[in-house]
């Protein structure tokens, strides 16, 4: 390998991140970032890695889909019995990182998860594509399976029960929401002197913008 993974970098040039250009919320610097990677078209702006852990502190992580976002928090959704949804069910806390390399800027996200609604789930459920809508009761998400055969075959099975009727969805399958305690924005910058503006919520539930030295 003629390149060492050490060596690896790049200078960050293209932007800066002042308080005076920050909005008050971070939902609404969070609009306005988001805004601006789906403008630039880049690659699924949604993918954010989610890291949760178990209670004795063992971490995971992995990439999910953001599918909503408001004042509430940010919403994704998947199965319940998933590796995922058991330690969310054991320890409902979490936190989710954008990564948008083009614009050079990173979101990271902390706090608590809840369930969203029965009625939420049911509505995005719908509005996924049929064979979505028959992955979610086809695959048992992250338990063992002999083959990919086992899933291909409950594919076709739902396939021919569904054929003439509305999927119902997965009393196991719906979405969660991460209600944030933190929000950081980081801008990279040149010489690795990066913005890192941190908004901390409140007792009151109103947000505190703090500069953090990178």
């Amino acid at each position: 390998m003629d390149t060492s993974i050490a060596d690896l970098r790049s200078e960050y040039t293209l932007h800066g991140l002042s308080e005076a250009d920050a909005e008050i919320n971070p939902f609404q610097q969070f609009q306005k970032w988001f805004d601006q990677a789906l403008a630039a078209q880049l690659p699924e702006p949604n993918a954010m890695t989610l890291a949760t852990a178990t209670p004795d502190g063992k971490p995971s992580a992995r990439i999910v889909l953001l599918k909503n976002f408001d004042e509430q928090g940010f919403v994704f959704y998947t199965n319940y019995d998933s590796h995922k949804g058991q330690e969310l069910q054991a320890n409902p806390q979490a936190a989710l990182v954008f990564w948008w390399a083009e614009l050079e800027r990173q979101v990271r996200i902390q706090g608590r998860v809840e369930k969203v609604t029965d009625a939420e789930s049911d509505a995005y459920f719908h509005r996924r594509p049929l064979g979505s809508q028959l992955g979610a009761w086809a695959s048992p998400q992250s338990q063992v399976i002999s083959s990919r055969q086992v899933i291909e075959t409950k594919l076709q099975e739902l396939k021919e029960k569904y054929e003439h009727q509305e999927i119902p969805r997965p009393p196991h399958w719906g979405g969660y929401r991460v209600v944030p305690t933190a929000i950081e924005f980081w801008q990279g910058r040149p010489n690795r002197l990066h913005d890192r503006l941190h908004y901390r919520r409140c007792d009151d539930n109103s947000w505190a913008i703090e500069r953090l030295s990178p």
